[in-house]
């Protein structure tokens, strides 16, 4: 179950830099700001994530129980910043939906150079993304707690 905890956060990884490559491409860190994340909580959900994994890694190597719960531990707040990053896109993304559908309503952002860098991100990797983080933190958990061996 280790290992498959491992793949699953390696492929979610691997999504999460895509949408992170996409925030930044069409303007999440410009000045002035039109993103609705705040880039302290997309930076910090990464580095957080990117020490997890460091340390999930080290667990395989040394199969510490500790090293288990302290990634599981890093992954409460990383999964904490992505749901409220997910929050707050929603609503961009439902802006993006009514413009498509053109009925650009008060609300409505237009897909132009001044809409939000989120305001891009592939529906489907921002699915998949979310269901491989949920399966990446019930695998860290069960492996924590000793279901399925290490």
């Amino acid at each position: 179950m280790s290992i498959a905890a491992l793949i699953a956060w390696v492929v979610t990884a691997i999504g999460g830099f895509v949408l992170l490559g996409t925030w930044i491409a069409n303007g999440g860190t410009s000045t002035p700001r039109t993103s609705h994340f705040p880039p302290a909580v997309i930076f910090g959900h990464f580095a957080l994530a990117a020490a997890g994994l460091v340390v999930w890694i080290i667990y395989l190597i040394a199969n510490s129980a500790v090293l288990a719960w302290i990634a599981f531990a890093l992954l409460v707040p990383v999964a904490l910043l992505g749901f409220t990053m997910f929050a707050r896109w929603i609503p961009t993304y439902r802006a993006r939906a009514t413009v498509a559908a053109g009925s650009g309503g008060p609300g409505a952002i237009a897909a132009t150079d001044r809409a939000p860098g989120e305001q891009r991100f592939p529906v489907a990797v921002v699915g998949a993304y979310g269901v491989l983080a949920i399966v990446t933190v019930v695998l860290v958990l069960l492996t924590a707690l000793g279901v399925g061996g290490s």
